[in-house]
């Protein structure tokens, strides 16, 4: 997002106006073929939709994307910015902003050591309502609760750890003599298939796109099928890539707002060149009826999948 024009004391040339957002150009990227410039954030939230210009709907890719002019930029550096924290008057060279909001005393987020004796750090803002011996107490309480869940990691790893040997155990023992179901054999080459894929880490769960274009569809299809994964299984998975078919508990805005601190507890599997995941119902038979589906569902994310 660009900065907001109110903070600018001077008429700003519409030429650094980000035609997105309504502000003024911050780190500022330029489509090649047409010339129009956006704030970086701007473009590439946009283009995480769809691929054409917002100006003039030229065709463009993220990767075609480049760096402005420095002629550009040094006008935008040598503009002047009000800072952004209350009470403070100050006006700078937008390039010597951040360095003027790293040491500006009216910044009521900026974190400090407490000298009253526990040492910890904290906002300039919650200072004098500072408690050492109950903020001790918070972050002893913290510890505990980061190693119950670790606890409860390692448990729900060596319980999956677990059923994957009994299932290879059992699968020896009666590979000669079994007949499988067609539902056995979805699963067989599910298993197969999933474990050639890298868990994945979801680090921004804000940046889902819950009703993906047909490119960003058609990309994670290619990517499945280039993956290895059975063209049935493929069908099936793209049926839940869009929230009309994922589980009660992610179809809507209201449920998936709800049901955020479930997030961090899938089990997530990386689709190869995409920031993209699958969440298999394998994977995740720990989480609740409501927010996994058959087989799983796919879920394309702006940006965050590591």
């Amino acid at each position: 997002m660009g900065f907001d024009i109110e903070r600018f004391p001077n008429i700003i040339d519409e030429e650094l106006i980000c035609s997105i957002c309504g502000g003024v150009l911050q780190d500022p990227l330029q489509i090649p073929s047409c010339e129009h410039i956006f704030c970086r954030r701007c473009i590439e939230e946009w283009l995480s939709q769809t691929q054409i210009c917002p100006v003039d709907r030229t065709p463009i890719e993220m990767n075609q994307l480049k760096l402005v002019p420095r002629i550009l930029k040094n006008l935008l550096n040598r503009l002047e910015i009000m800072c952004e924290n209350e009470g403070c008057t100050t006006v700078v060279k937008l390039d010597v902003l951040p360095s003027h909001l790293a040491d500006c005393e009216y910044d009521k987020n900026k974190l400090i050591q407490c000298k009253n004796g526990c040492g910890l750090i904290i906002s300039k803002a919650n200072y004098q309502n500072h408690n050492c011996v109950q903020a001790l107490n918070n972050e002893l309480n913290n510890v505990k609760n980061e190693l119950e869940k670790y606890r409860n990691d390692v448990d729900f790893y060596k319980n999956e750890t677990f059923t994957l040997q009994e299932f290879i155990r059992v699968s020896r023992a009666n590979s000669l003599a079994t007949s499988y179901t067609s539902e056995d054999l979805e699963n067989d080459e599910i298993l197969r298939w999933s474990n050639g894929l890298q868990l994945a880490r979801v680090t921004y769960w804000g940046g889902m796109i819950s009703t993906p274009n047909i490119n960003l569809q058609n990309a994670v299809k290619n990517a499945l099928i280039e993956s290895g994964c059975p063209i049935n299984i493929t069908n099936e998975l793209m049926e839940n890539i869009h929230e009309q078919h994922w589980p009660e508990g992610l179809s809507t805005l209201e449920t998936r707002q709800l049901n955020r601190r479930y997030y961090e507890s899938y089990v997530c599997r990386r689709i190869i060149g995409e920031q993209a995941v699958v969440v298999l119902s394998c994977d995740n038979r720990h989480m609740n009826q409501s927010m996994i589906s058959e087989p799983g569902i796919i879920v394309i994310f702006s940006h965050g999948v590591k």
